[in-house]
């Protein structure tokens, strides 16, 4: 596994972002998810809240009705590590179990 504080390149996080809501843009990993409603996305905020503590490493948050987007960046080292994809991972999986959908990133609308 690379160094925590080794910053990465989209072109090294691409495999791993590949298939999820997550896209390497500049410093930071964007993603985004579509809920049924408000209560769906607090529920999934919830539960990304508590892998967050246990790994130590916490996103940014925006959370509306029926959305909810993650920014991730270890602002430590100032752009994107293992920690950042491992938390997207987990973002990702948490997702999907609880039926959120993929959706526009911040800012496309």
């Amino acid at each position: 596994m690379d160094h925590p504080r080794r910053t990465l390149t989209p072109s090294e996080t691409a495999d791993d972002l590949a298939g999820t809501a997550f896209v390497h843009t500049g410093d930071r990993l964007d993603g985004a998810y579509r809920t049924d409603d408000f209560a769906s996305a607090v529920e999934l905020l919830d539960e990304v809240a508590a892998v967050a503590d246990a790994l130590g490493h916490h996103p940014d948050v925006r959370l509306g009705w029926g959305r909810i987007d993650f920014t991730l960046s270890s602002h430590d080292v100032g752009g994107v590590t293992s920690r950042d994809l491992e938390l997207a991972r987990r973002i990702d999986a948490l997702a999907d179990g609880l039926g959120a959908r993929p959706g526009n990133r911040p800012g496309d609308g």
